[in-house]
């Protein structure tokens, strides 16, 4: 009887191995062969479920996005039923901020991906669907009178915090302490729950 494959759980296993290649070492790093290495499979095992570079890259940014979500489900669900739109915000952004080893993990195959969509831009045409369905919501939450350039610009703050975490410019508190800044900005500083 020949053996069942669980393709997803070895397009994972691939996905997960470039991850932690391109955390290590870099994007440079990210080969078929390096890839294939570090998740102990054959070159070719690796080629078979992805056909390029771009196609290994875009599902890790995918497993990526899948736990960021979950940890943003999970962050917002501790909150209650009804939460006020600034904590929920607050709550959103903190959970996807690289603020420990796991997140820097992610957030290091994240802002290694945006800057490969930098020089290859057809390689980013699942970014903006999530970029606007994201902008989107944030401007849904926030107050009467702040629009999409306010979301636009909380965004932006939340990117750039990222960028500074994983750079060890900011501490986690540092980075907490400037999203809340902004969020008093935006909501009034008596608005803090």
């Amino acid at each position: 009887m020949p053996k069942k494959v669980d393709h997803q759980q070895r397009r994972t296993l691939i996905a997960d191995a470039l991850m932690r290649v391109a955390a290590d070492q870099g994007l440079e790093a990210v080969s078929l062969r390096h890839v294939a290495t570090e998740a102990g499979v054959s070159a070719g095992m690796v080629q078979h479920y992805f056909r390029t570079k771009d196609e290994m890259m875009a599902f890790a940014l995918s497993v990526v996005r899948e736990r960021s979500q979950l940890r943003v489900t999970e962050a917002v669900a501790r909150l209650g039923a009804d939460p006020s739109p600034r904590l929920l915000l607050r709550t959103m952004i903190a959970a996807l901020l690289p603020l420990d080893a796991h997140t820097r993990d992610d957030g290091r195959v994240a802002l290694a991906f945006l800057a490969y969509t930098a020089v290859r831009p057809s390689a980013a045409t699942g970014l903006h669907e999530g970029t606007a369905q994201l902008t989107a919501f944030v401007t849904s939450v926030l107050p009467a009178g702040r629009g999409e350039v306010d979301a636009r610009g909380l965004l932006a703050l939340m990117e750039g915090l990222g960028v500074h975490l994983l750079g060890g410019q900011y501490t986690a508190e540092q980075a907490l302490a400037a999203l809340d800044a902004h969020l008093d900005l935006l909501f009034g500083a008596s608005a803090t729950a």
